[in-house]
């Protein structure tokens, strides 16, 4: 429910993002099962707002007044925003103030370590007169940060990702995605392995990557594409060795989000350059080869008409198939779920 929450947000955000809706468009949300209840949503250059009763009431976060806040990241004692103007902290999501960096527009960050001592990572998109991936970390928690230059290609840092400890160990894997391809570590950024490339995937720049939480080395990867024909959603299910593509309706992937289940739930944003047309999709992935957005002939063209068993409608044919489609949903079925979602929580947290 959580990832279900937040992914409708970043859809909603994504599809009025060339609407003037309110003075301050959504950015970013985020939730975490460390704090239930509590949402956070990040705007363009309004700061954020926060919800401990899971989106029932909402309130300004102060701290991050006038701030673009474009990624958050959790940690059991510390929470990090990611804004046009560095990183700042919070022990709670309530109050916030300035960690470190705030001459560089952070657009990536993630946390390697949740226990003390809190290790975080940044990316930025703003490429700095040396040409490096202006990458940086920090090993307290934000109080003190300094250049992480791991041997990988790109000039801008896209995304940034770590997934669930593995079995033994206790260091998380790191997932890097530049404006050149994508990346793995698992020792803390000392070294990195190329996911992109020959025969694995595509290089380019990847923009989303998320990892199911209770497998370290399952996770989704996803593009845009970068202006090219080079974008689309790939899962692998072996920690990188190998991908599958998913086949999105639209090589333009710009957001992801996926439930946590076994068989999960993904949610999909995608974006037309020629139309510049922004679309949400749903793909139910169980292992099986994708299938594209259902149709249904016409009966001109087909000569017949299709028969359904029983009382069945298509819509509860589609969605009761082993092997769920890609479904185009529109704002209304978005308010829907929206509204499902605010029901359940409300009842929830009571």
């Amino acid at each position: 429910m959580v990832r279900l929450l937040k992914a409708i947000a970043v859809a909603v955000a994504l599809l009025f993002a060339t609407a003037t809706v309110t003075s301050a468009s959504a950015a970013q949300a985020a939730s975490t099962p460390i704090a239930p209840g509590l949402v956070l949503v990040g705007t363009r250059g309004s700061g954020a707002l926060v919800s401990r009763d899971g989106g029932v009431s909402w309130s300004s976060a102060p701290g991050l007044e006038g701030r673009a806040v474009r990624v958050f990241a959790f940690a059991l004692t510390v929470i990090a925003a990611g804004t046009d103007h560095g990183v700042y902290v919070s022990a709670d999501g309530s109050t916030w103030s300035q960690s470190g960096l705030s001459n560089r527009s952070i657009n990536s960050l993630a946390v390697e370590a949740i226990h003390a001592p809190v290790r975080l990572v940044a990316g930025s998109d703003s490429q700095p007169s040396s040409g490096t991936l202006p990458l940086y970390q920090s090993v307290d928690a934000g109080a003190t940060w300094t250049t992480f230059n791991p041997p990988i290609s790109g000039t801008i840092a896209v995304k940034i990702t770590t997934g669930p400890l593995p079995p033994t160990g206790n260091v998380r894997p790191l997932v890097v995605g530049t404006n050149t391809g994508l990346f793995a570590s698992t020792d803390n950024g000392a070294t990195f392995n190329s996911l992109s490339g020959g025969a694995l995937l595509p290089t380019t720049d990847y923009t989303q990557v998320t990892f199911i939480s209770d497998h370290y080395d399952r996770f989704y990867a996803a593009s845009d594409g970068g202006g090219s024909r080079s974008g689309g959603l790939w899962r692998s299910n072996d920690a990188g060795q190998t991908f599958v593509s998913l086949q999105p309706p639209e090589a333009s992937v710009t957001a992801l989000a996926v439930s946590n289940d076994e068989q999960p739930m993904l949610y999909v944003a995608t974006f037309h350059p020629s139309t510049h047309t922004a679309s949400l999709w749903t793909y139910h992935d169980t292992g099986d080869k994708p299938q594209g957005p259902p149709s249904t002939a016409s009966p001109v063209a087909s000569g017949t008409r299709s028969t359904h068993a029983g009382n069945d409608s298509i819509l509860s044919q589609i969605f009761g198939a082993p092997q769920l489609p890609y479904i185009g949903l529109g704002l209304g079925a978005l308010a829907v779920l929206l509204t499902a979602v605010l029901a359940h929580l409300r009842g929830r947290y009571r």
